[in-house]
């Protein structure tokens, strides 16, 4: 990109952040932080660029002020927790909706893959969910319990051991997100076929509804965070093949950080999935009324805080900005 076309981009951008050092106090003192590290993004992609300019004579400047103004006077938030809940992450995430929305479909066609699999190739099942469970799923079911696997366990040690697991992918989802992406989706395919395998087994022994019903208990957040882990990778992915305007190194450290955040927001959510999971999906008899509320009030919740909150936020925002 010519000199002139970054400044054209970035000027009006640069005279808010100026603005903002001169009404420091209108801002927060994160939000302040955050456009400092956006200013000194662009200074090193002038010093690579452009070195000796008068952009980056110019960004050196407002960087420095920047720097002894915010952090000499800066005192940590006692909200900083609060603030990165409700204000800083879906700030932030509203930005990758694109990168949720391909890892939904990628989840959800696999998905579609496993159960069609298992569909047409009679031993396609036990080659994904393996001998062991199958046979003794089989037996659950000959027994009138399709669902005792999950009363097997104690409740504690269940959801400690399902939590920690569940964790363990969504790094895993994230963290392949490095092989350009490629790692991030193989994840995703694992997980979706292995879905959908295990959703047409029940369905093929007649038993879909009662299967949904004890599954999805828990499993409507469980799922929902990994496909928000595979968001976090195909952020960082994006971070690596699409720089823009950065170099591709501060790319590539911006999209590690958002995709940290992303993770760092999955957390509770697992929590609370693998507490469903020990805890409340063992009581199979519980009414079809109480399931279908713990279901739609885990999906209302996992919608609300990733989609419909980061929108608010969003327009808010822009509202703010016109007036």
């Amino acid at each position: 990109m010519r000199e002139a076309a970054f400044v054209r981009q970035n000027k009006d951008k640069w005279a808010a952040f100026e603005n903002a050092l001169i009404n420091k106090g209108q801002l927060h003192p994160d939000e302040l932080s955050d456009l400092y590290i956006e200013i000194t993004d662009h200074l090193s992609y002038a010093k690579t660029f452009y070195p000796g300019s008068n952009t980056q004579i110019y960004l050196n400047t407002i960087a420095s002020q920047a720097h002894q103004k915010i952090y000499k006077t800066k005192r940590e938030s006692r909200n900083r927790i609060v603030h990165f809940w409700k204000t800083e992450f879906p700030t932030m995430f509203k930005h990758h909706h694109r990168e949720l929305l391909i890892s939904f479909l990628v989840f959800a066609f696999f998905v579609t893959v496993g159960a069609f699999s298992s569909a047409n190739e009679g031993d396609f099942v036990r080659s994904i969910l393996g001998n062991g469970y199958v046979n003794m799923t089989l037996e659950n079911i000959e027994k009138g319990d399709p669902m005792a696997v999950y009363k097997e366990q104690g409740a504690f040690n269940m959801f400690l051991g399902i939590t920690i697991n569940n964790i363990k992918v969504a790094i895993y989802a994230f963290a392949f997100g490095i092989f350009l992406g490629v790692g991030t989706l193989y994840i995703l395919l694992q997980n979706g076929i292995m879905l959908g395998s295990f959703q047409y087994f029940f369905y093929e022994k007649g038993l879909f509804w009662e299967s949904a019903r004890t599954i999805w208990i828990h499993g409507t957040i469980e799922i929902s965070v990994i496909i928000i882990a595979g968001c976090a990778g195909l952020v960082l992915a994006n971070g690596i093949l699409f720089p823009g305007t950065y170099t591709r190194l501060e790319s590539f450290k911006r999209g590690v950080k958002n995709g940290l955040k992303i993770m760092v927001s999955t957390i509770p959510f697992f929590i609370i999935a693998g507490f469903l999971e020990g805890f409340v999906t063992r009581y199979t008899e519980m009414p079809d009324w109480l399931a279908i509320l713990i279901i739609m009030a885990s999906l209302f919740l996992i919608i609300f805080y990733y989609i419909i909150y980061p929108n608010q936020i969003h327009r808010k925002t822009t509202y703010a900005d016109i007036q």
